[in-house]
């Protein structure tokens, strides 16, 4: 389970260095082989390939002839691609990524659970400012019971 949010720097070479709490639990989910690829909201998705591979699969069988599926194949699996971390727990991102999420020097790392956003700095204070902005109107329907 991947969970928190780290500030990193993104190298020259556009990598970064996943934070030592996550790397054991990224390689071991399927050995070492990872996926990044793009997200509607302009941050990018990284999974381990066994958390990814059911998703690439429900958005394949979706129909290439609806352009709403076709748009979401596009960004989705399109963008997709297989990384491995170096020996010193380094990411690359390629650059038409770090382009599409608008990285720079300082991106973020957020944990959901199965997976990781990668944020820009000015995208990751975007969603912290929405959150507030929501107010006492922040849960939706479904986690109205959530008790914190």
């Amino acid at each position: 389970m991947f969970q928190g949010a780290a500030a990193l720097s993104l190298d020259a070479k556009g990598r970064i260095a996943v934070p030592a709490r996550h790397r054991e639990p990224l390689v071991s989910a399927s050995e070492g082989r990872l996926v990044l690829t793009a997200h509607p909201h302009r941050c990018l998705l990284l999974y381990p390939e066994t958390a990814w591979e059911p998703i690439r699969d429900k958005v394949l069988a979706a129909s290439s002839l609806n352009p709403r599926s076709a748009l979401i194949k596009r960004l989705l699996v399109g963008h997709a691609r297989e990384e491995e971390m170096d020996a010193t727990g380094r990411l690359l991102i390629a650059p038409e990524l770090r382009q599409f999420a608008q990285l720079d020097k300082q991106v973020w790392l957020v944990g959901q659970g199965s997976h990781f956003e990668i944020w820009s700095d000015a995208g990751w204070q975007q969603q912290q400012e929405a959150v507030f902005a929501l107010g006492d109107q922040l849960l939706p329907a479904d986690l109205e019971d959530l008790a914190l």
